[in-house]
């Protein structure tokens, strides 16, 4: 991406990653922000922030001028999590067909698409950006599908970068609010690929302002204790009770998920390389 005064970023997908993101980039002063949102009151209070918010829907049909503007910019960083409960696993991919079709008729260079280490299967091994390259490769094919259709818009002009994002989480993400008196865990033994909500903005701020490479990468704190270990640090940080984990059962299959490439491509140093020692709060 060429330098400017001001990089004209839109983000397709502002909530719990998407508007801090939003916020830290138009604080930052180097960047001009627009942001979709599916909530009335989500758009209303990022437009009093100075952030130009739209309400947008990744569906066909008539929706004025929103993704016109939307699309009006130097980068689009794709941030929609993946739906599958109700809609199904095709949705998703839908979805990205869709705004694919919008992306090809507008004057977007630069696209970051925010993915998944779901992608990648158990394989009791660390896993890297090349164990996974086609859908028949991955645990979820949906999302490499999508990866796929984004990664499908490149040509000599356009450049788009892919993260897969291990398990978000800080602030009121709390691992052991997610289990706290649960009894017989059978995963205590499991490594974390977590990441921390900071690093990925601090990952994605540090990308912007250079040419933007074709690539794919893992956005994974560099360390991986034990689910059992986050799981009692975190209960024991807000007081609550601890869960119980089950004995003598088979030790459940795993995989680590490795991210030297960005750490080498951008020289990153993580606010947060350790999920034992990331921020939370319960605000």
């Amino acid at each position: 991406m060429q330098n400017e005064a001001k990089i004209r970023v839109s983000i397709i997908g502002c909530g719990w990653l998407g508007a801090p993101l939003a916020r830290a980039l138009q604080a930052g002063g180097d960047f001009s922000v627009k942001g979709s949102t599916t909530s009335v009151k989500k758009a209303e209070i990022l437009t009093k922030e100075g952030i130009e918010a739209y309400v947008a829907r990744l569906t066909p049909g008539p929706q004025g001028e929103h993704w016109t503007n939307l699309l009006d910019t130097d980068c689009l960083i794709v941030n929609i999590p993946p739906r599958t409960s109700k809609q199904g696993e095709e949705f998703h991919p839908q979805q990205m067909r869709y705004l694919a079709g919008m992306i090809t008729t507008s004057p977007v260079l630069d696209i970051i698409y925010v993915s998944s280490t779901s992608v990648y299967s158990e394989l009791n091994r660390v896993v890297v950006e090349d164990d996974v390259k086609g859908t028949a490769e991955a645990a979820a094919a949906h999302l490499v599908e999508a990866e796929n259709i984004m990664l499908s818009l490149r040509n000599a002009n356009r450049r788009v970068t892919v993260l897969r994002c291990g398990g978000l989480m800080g602030y009121d993400r709390i691992p052991g609010k997610y289990v706290r008196g649960k009894k017989d865990l059978t995963t205590g033994e499991v490594p974390v690929n977590y990441v921390h909500r900071d690093d990925v903005i601090g990952i994605i701020e540090q990308l912007l302002p250079v040419l933007l490479p074709d690539e794919t990468f893992n956005v994974v704190a560099p360390l991986h204790p034990v689910r059992r270990e986050v799981y009692n640090a975190s209960c024991a940080e807000f007081g609550w009770e601890l869960p119980t984990y089950a004995s003598g059962t088979t030790k459940e299959p795993f995989k680590v998920v490795g991210a030297g490439k960005i750490v080498a491509h951008l020289n990153y140093k993580f606010k947060y390389p350790d999920p034992l020692s990331f921020y939370y709060s319960l605000n």
